[in-house]
């Protein structure tokens, strides 16, 4: 067996790719109002594609996960990062709705391929049990770091040269994942502990599907998707349509950025000395209050970049709070494969976040209804999330440890 990279280079690497992967991603609510004004279609068609962009990302990730799990992460992210270029080349092109609905399915497959169910396996088969959390953690917030960076990015290309000419740009960026997939390359799977029955695929996944805690988790994870898809594609939106300029919306989402580089630092710290349950009602119901300051308070340019950055802190503090529980739950193995089942349902309320809000404006030219029920969604996650047993599967509790 070839000697392992050490865990800081994978940890490098992998969030490295997730920043590219997440920040390219996060950019897309920039383009809902040029496209769609230059196509001459609804906001609602728009909102579609990438609402198809994500459901496609989800239905995805459990297929990405177990073929990372099995065959090694680099094939699948090379796969992916392919898919991903491809699906921006045709967003530039696109001359209407199908040709935006055909750029979503290609990229959702590119970013399921490339992202957190590619990689999160890798890393928490690599990292030693104490450093688990902490490692998992750093690589998310190598997301933060990318969204973080993609939108002033994006937008400076996008007011510079226009959407085409940037959506291009981005798919050059987005090719630079693949020599990050090939520094994994060296990484290998743990040889299976002596005297240990390896588990199979499918008894994983016959496993998860009868964990109560398990289901609950991925029940609230659909609010997580909810959540960041109605910000991420309709906050600039909303802003302008407010009468903010055009510059405020990708400064918000920017802001949104930096907080999430310090969210997830936090909320991983945060899941090593408190029950991780509780630090996810904290966040679905901390969410749920700022859509209700979204709603009733005045909105200045200030208090728009304040609410960007608390909901930042709050924004992917679930990912290490989430895989964490499913290492706790069912050891490292089949992480990546189980990852991509809650995260598939992650990306349902992706699904209906950015779709909705588009149903939403087109119907009662108005957010409103967006935010009301973005604030039902959190009261509902924080409900689901409460009651999850924080610990290991009959199988792990008589087994020896990791």
């Amino acid at each position: 067996m070839r000697k392992m990279h050490p865990v800081w280079t994978l940890v490098l690497c992998a969030g490295a790719m997730l920043a590219i992967n997440m920040g390219i991603r996060q950019t897309f609510g920039l383009y809902l109002k040029p496209i769609s004004q230059d196509l001459n279609l609804e906001r609602q068609t728009f909102s579609l594609a990438l609402a198809v962009l994500n459901l496609v990302w989800g239905l995805g990730a459990p297929f990405a996960g177990a073929l990372s799990d099995r065959l090694g992460a680099v094939r699948v992210a090379l796969a992916g990062t392919a898919l991903y270029v491809l699906g921006l080349v045709l967003m530039a092109t696109a001359a209407g709705g199908n040709q935006l609905l055909l750029s979503g399915v290609l990229i959702g497959l590119g970013i399921s391929g490339s992202g957190f169910t590619a990689v999160f396996g890798l890393v928490a088969r690599a990292a030693p049990p104490e450093k688990r959390a902490s490692a998992l953690g750093l690589t998310t917030m190598g997301s933060a770091i990318g969204q973080f960076v993609a939108l002033p990015y994006a937008h400076v290309i996008l007011d510079a040269t226009g959407w085409v000419t940037s959506l291009f740009v981005l798919s050059g960026t987005a090719a630079l994942m693949a020599p990050l997939a090939l520094a994994l390359s060296r990484a290998e799977i743990p040889e299976s502990h002596p005297g240990r029955v390896e588990q199979s695929l499918g008894g994983a996944l016959g496993e998860a599907i009868k964990y109560p805690s398990f289901l609950l988790l991925t029940a609230g994870f659909f609010v997580c998707g909810f959540h960041i898809a109605a910000v991420a594609v309709h906050l600039p939106a909303f802003l302008a349509d407010k009468g903010f300029g055009p510059g405020l919306g990708a400064l918000a989402l920017t802001v949104v950025g930096g907080g999430n580089i310090l969210g997830t630092y936090l909320f991983g710290r945060i899941g090593d000395i408190m029950p991780k349950r509780f630090a996810l009602v904290f966040i679905y119901l901390a969410r749920g209050t700022i859509f209700i300051a979204l709603i009733y308070l005045p909105l200045t340019e200030t208090r728009v970049l304040i609410y960007a950055f608390m909901l930042g802190v709050l924004w992917l503090g679930t990912v290490p709070l989430t895989s964490g529980l499913i290492v706790t739950f069912f050891g490292p193995r089949w992480l990546s494969m189980l990852y991509g089942i809650v995260f598939f349902s992650h990306q349902v309320g992706s699904f209906t976040g950015a779709w909705l809000g588009g149903w939403f404006y087109d119907t009662y030219r108005s957010y409103d209804l967006l935010w009301w029920a973005s604030v039902a969604a959190g009261v509902i996650a924080a409900v689901l999330n409460l009651p999850i047993r924080e610990r290991p599967a009959p199988r792990l509790a008589v087994a020896p440890a990791e």
